[in-house]
C-alpha cells in the first residue's frame, strides 16, 4: 500500500508514573484539521513498562512497545523496520542512539547546545546548570533546541534554537515550566518542516528550503550561548 504521509516513530522514556506530554502533543498535532504535523505517529517506544508514556499511548490509540534494552544499533533498526518508520523522533529519550540514519533521526533538548548537553545534562539537570550559569552572569537565556542525531549525546547538527529568556526570579522549576511550554508548541511544527523536506541534513550540513525559514528556526546569535 502506498503511503500518503510519512511515518514517525517516537522514542520517549518518561518515568514509571509520568512523562510523555511531548509525545501526546505530537499525536494531537497530527490529528488537527488541517494537521499541524502532516504525518502519522506510527508508534512509540518506551523503556518504562506501564509508565506515563505507555498510559498516554494507550489512551491515544497509538501502538506502544516496551524496550528494556540493551540499547544497541540492531535494536533501534529492528523497531524502525517493524513500524515501517520514515523518521524517528526522540522526545525525552534518555538512552544513547546508535545505528540510525542521522538525517532521519531528530532529538529535542531543553537547553542551549552544545554547552548544556551531553550524557549528564538532561531534564532537570539542564535547567539547574542553566540557572547556575545565569547566576554567574554567563547566560541570559535558555533555549529549546532540535538537532539531527549522530551517535554522541546532543552533538548532531542543530537546525532549531528558540531562546527562552531567564527572568530575575526564576528557579530551575519555573524555567523548566516555560521551556516545556515552548517545546510543546514548537516541536510538532518544526518536525513538520523536516518530514516535509523543508529542513534536511545533507552530509554534515543543514539545508533550509528558504533563507526566511532559516531565520525563523535559527535566529542569528541563537547558538552563541
Amino acid at each position: 500500500m502506498t503511503k500518503t504521509k510519512p511515518n514517525i516513530l517516537v522514542f520517549a522514556s518518561g518515568t514509571k508514573t509520568g512523562g510523555g506530554s511531548g509525545f501526546e502533543k505530537m499525536v494531537n498535532a497530527a490529528r488537527t484539521q488541517p494537521p499541524i504535523l502532516d504525518a502519522w505517529i506510527c508508534g512509540v517506544v518506551t523503556n518504562h513498562w506501564g509508565g506515563g508514556v505507555w498510559q498516554r499511548a494507550k489512551a491515544l490509540g497509538i501502538p506502544a512497545e516496551y524496550w528494556p534494552g540493551p540499547f544497541q544499533a540492531q535494536g533501534y533498526r529492528n523497531f524502525v523496520k517493524y513500524f515501517d518508520a520514515d523518521y524517528v523522533m526522540l522526545s525525552g529519550w534518555l538512552k544513547l542512539v546508535a545505528g540510525l540514519d542521522p538525517a532521519r533521526t531528530i532529538n529535542i533538548h531543553p537547553g542551549p547546545l552544545p554547552r548544556f548537553g551531553g550524557p549528564n545534562l538532561y531534564g532537570h539537570y539542564v535547567h539547574e546548570a542553566v540557572m547556575a550559569a545565569y547566576h554567574r552572569g554567563e547566560v541570559t537565556h535558555s533555549a529549546v533546541t532540535m538537532h539531527f542525531v549522530d551517535e554522541k549525546y546532543d552533538r548532531g547538527p542543530v537546525f532549531f534554537a528558540l531562546p527562552v529568556p531567564i527572568e530575575p526570579g526564576d528557579t530551575p522549576e519555573t524555567l523548566a515550566a516555560r521551556v516545556n511550554l515552548a517545546e510543546h508548541e514548537w516541536q510538532p511544527r518544526v518536525l513538520n518542516y523536516v518530514v516535509q523536506g523543508q529542513v534536511r541534513m545533507v552530509g554534515q550540513e543543514v539545508v533550509y528550503e528558504t533563507a526566511e525559514l532559516k531565520r525563523l528556526l535559527l535566529p542569528e546569535g541563537s547558538m552563541l550561548m
